[in-house]
């Protein structure tokens, strides 16, 4: 079937939200998620907002599900594809950012969405996007290699170069320009993909969101139970304000939900609970701290480590 099916993406999405969520809150084994259903204003939509909160494991953490429609798409959707204004359009997706309480434990943001444009008298353009990284504070190179062999392994079978490029793409796009820093280790990263049909694009979106807690649950369960100083969570705190820095001036989802009017408090649920800034932080040479960014946080071949 090459034609879109918007229900079975919608059904998919919320299938995965579900076993998300519940693993999460198994790891955590202390906190569950709250379930937070909303509509758009007039009727364009609405969505499921879970959110973690306080636990033993996850300070912080939300699964978003949003399925939202409009007359037209804003400039943060159409600003690589100016052929797309004026169309109407439905986008639905997945969003979900962990922010651990353990700073041995990284952060983790995964997303997936489905975009479908019309325009009456033309066929409809859709597209497929998404991917996962991870944010360590503490740097394991354990972690980062079982976080790359599981997202090539969420590639496999959707092309040889699959993984090499939304690899990079990722690298590429979770970097913080006016900091010239990574923002993590990376992972996936893809968007616009329509290319081989419906039913393999849908099928590739599905194996990146299947992979993602795979890739996640392993680390929190090795590393949750760490023991960690003061100094070394306070790093921690500083080191979110590098996520609020992205999310608010880079991020695309972030600023296509507040375009389109969608339900800020869903929107930013991203932003960690607690974040310390301190002004021009230096960490001490051949500290774990410099270790993060001389090593970790410079882009490389996971796999060959």
């Amino acid at each position: 079937m090459n034609t879109p099916d918007s229900k079975a993406v919608s059904e998919y999405l919320l299938r995965l939200q579900q076993d998300i969520c519940s693993q999460l809150a198994e790891e955590d084994g202390q906190a569950d998620f709250i379930r937070d259903e909303w509509q758009r204003e007039g009727g364009n939509g609405g969505g499921l907002t879970r959110v973690l909160t306080d636990g033993a494991v996850f300070e912080q953490a939300g699964v978003n599900y949003s399925m939202v429609s409009g007359d037209s798409l804003p400039a943060s959707a159409t600003a690589h594809r100016p052929e797309l204004a004026g169309r109407s359009f439905q986008a639905m997706g997945v969003s979900l950012v962990i922010h651990p309480r353990n700073p041995n434990v990284p952060t983790s943001h995964a997303n997936v969405r489905f975009f479908i444009a019309d325009k009456e008298g033309e066929d409809p353009v859709w597209w497929f996007g998404g991917g996962f990284d991870l944010t360590p504070y503490y740097g394991n190179r354990e972690d980062c290699k079982h976080w790359h062999t599981v997202a090539k392994q969420a590639c496999e079978n959707f092309g040889d170069d699959t993984y090499d490029k939304n690899k990079r793409w990722c690298d590429d796009y979770f970097y913080l320009k006016h900091r010239n820093e990574q923002r993590g280790i990376g992972g996936l990263f893809f968007d616009d993909l329509n290319t081989g049909g419906f039913d393999r694009c849908f099928s590739y979106m599905r194996s990146v969101g299947d992979h993602y807690i795979k890739a996640y649950r392993p680390i929190v369960n090795r590393r949750k139970n760490d023991a960690y100083t003061d100094a070394q969570r306070e790093f921690q705190l500083y080191r979110r304000g590098r996520y609020v820095e992205f999310n608010l001036v880079y991020d695309r989802g972030t600023l296509f939900g507040l375009q389109t009017g969608g339900r800020t408090e869903s929107i930013l649920m991203s932003l960690p609970p607690v974040v310390h800034f301190k002004y021009n932080y230096q960490p001490e040479v051949g500290s774990a701290e410099a270790e993060l960014y001389d090593y970790y946080l410079q882009p490389k071949n996971w796999l060959a480590e």
